[in-house]
């Protein structure tokens, strides 16, 4: 059974129309829903609104100025007087649905029930509390902006079109949840983006049925992308206004979600997510050279642990002058057990510094690093190798752009080194021969995750391996369609 209410049409009855608002709002109950009783012109009036949601020097002013008609003023057609003549403020809309006035309410408008008139009037002074647009913590850089997207629909959007002044650029609303009602947006410029694309994720954003979406963009995603045994993310989040801009200016669609300060970026490729702002605030030789130590961190942290435990249990793999890699001893525990006890101690680490107070967080670090892993060492529990490589793999996974990215990285770096213990050479190449093929098999709304080595394109290659001058980079990724091909 949908939670969907009808339409409920005006009554002619003032009262009823009342009556049910309080009702359906709770007014009695919920102390923050507030019904103020009313009378100008000779016109009884009611206003519906939630506390603090609403603007109250421009409620004041509104109220002010329909105190001051006289009776008989509204006639002959109140509602076209109030909003044409005696309300003049910019956001006001009209509905004759009372179900369609609740839901406005519980958004943050507040609304005006006139008596003799068909239609309830929304007018739109509302305000959400909301935190600076600081510099996201994830996405730092050295030279450029430190504005962040917030946790307020419409503060990101205007953030978006302060970069995007394009006459195309498209904001376009959806409500999701059949009770949270939560705003989401869909953000593209039409000059440029895929249509098909466009149409694929409204298609998908409309077919989310569920109650709410209190995990905001990230349940978003989950809907949309499906796949939900794959790790890696099909959609690329950044809380970055000149990352959005930049992917508008591509051709992607953005997904703003209210609630969330981060955007969903679709559709991605993985490549998407090795990319850094700090390349494009460098000079372009700098930036290569940036993007190549990052490119070199994440396949060090994804493929050297297995690697590097395939030659310390088969030494004859490795020619004479490498012999002196692998421990001389292995120590008290087996040495894949060494990897993976590490691992998952690094991960209980990762969740008490997110939930240790930032006063105490130091603690945290001595006692992880001194009683931990230097006791661990001398007794004999771990071989200093194993924990020099296992750093070496956490740096490359710090190094990872994206933290989504990073997680799924690591899944991938167990699985390795399992098939590696497990099989020896064969699980090394069957694991890396199954990366492969899962990485070609999906693809992020019908786009090769691979793209542009798989299918293969050798003009895109040269974007993703260097980071290519600004003047040179004349060109709209091909994969994406776009309507305009040319910078």
């Amino acid at each position: 059974m949908s939670y969907l209410p009808k339409k409920q049409p005006l009554s002619t009855n003032f009262d009823e129309n009342v009556q049910y608002m309080k009702n359906q709002l709770g007014v009695d109950i919920s102390f923050d829903c507030i019904h103020l009783d009313l009378e100008y012109a000779g016109r009884r009036m009611a206003l519906f609104m939630v506390d603090g949601f609403v603007k109250d020097d421009i409620l004041h002013y509104l109220m002010k100025l329909l105190a001051d008609l006289e009776p008989g003023q509204l006639d002959p057609d109140p509602l076209v007087k109030l909003m044409k003549t005696y309300l003049p403020y910019i956001e006001i809309s009209t509905s004759d649905d009372l179900n369609q006035g609740i839901d406005w309410v519980l958004s943050g408008p507040t609304v005006l029930i006139v008596e003799g008139v068909s239609e309830i009037l929304q007018i739109d002074a509302r305000t959400y509390p909301v935190r600076g647009p600081e510099e996201p913590d994830v996405e730092r850089v050295v030279r450029g902006a430190r504005d962040g997207f917030v946790e307020t629909i419409v503060f990101n959007t205007a953030l978006t079109r302060r970069r995007v002044r394009d006459r195309s650029l498209r904001m376009e609303y959806m409500s999701i949840g059949r009770r949270s009602k939560t705003d989401v947006c869909i953000s593209y410029i039409e000059d440029i983006a895929d249509p098909h694309i466009v149409e694929r994720i409204k298609e998908s954003l409309k077919k989310i049925d569920t109650d709410g979406l209190p995990m905001g963009e990230k349940t978003v995603e989950e809907f949309i992308c499906g796949r939900h045994l794959n790790p890696y993310p099909l959609v690329r989040y950044t809380e970055r206004p000149d990352t959005a801009a930049v992917h508008l200016f591509e051709g992607h669609v953005l997904v703003f979600v209210d609630g969330s300060p981060s955007v969903l970026i679709t559709p991605t490729t993985f490549w998407h997510h090795l990319q850094h702002a700090e390349e494009y605030r460098q000079k372009p030789v700098v930036g290569a050279y940036l993007r190549f130590v990052r490119f070199l961190a994440v396949w060090i942290s994804i493929f050297l642990l297995p690697l590097w435990y395939l030659f310390s249990v088969q030494k004859e793999l490795l020619p004479v002058n490498l012999s002196f890699i692998g421990p001389e001893e292995i120590g008290v525990v087996p040495l894949f057990l060494q990897f993976v006890i590490i691992e998952l101690g690094m991960d209980m680490l990762r969740m008490a510094t997110i939930h240790t107070p930032t006063s105490v967080s130091t603690g945290l670090g001595l006692v992880s690093a001194i009683v931990v892993g230097q006791v661990a060492i001398e007794a004999g529990l771990f071989v200093n190798e194993v924990v020099l490589y296992i750093a070496i793999a956490a740096i490359g996974t710090f190094a990872t752009p994206t933290y989504e990215l990073s997680l799924a990285n690591r899944l991938l770096r167990l699985s390795l080194l399992g098939l590696t213990a497990l099989l020896g050479v064969p699980g090394y190449i069957v694991g890396f021969t199954v990366a492969v093929l899962f990485f070609v098999s999906f693809k992020s709304f019908h786009i090769p995750y691979l793209w542009p080595f798989i299918p293969f394109n050798p003009k895109a290659i040269r974007d993703v391996v260097l980071r290519i001058p600004m003047p040179l980079k004349n060109r709209r990724p091909i994969v994406l369609h776009p309507k305009d091909p040319d910078r």
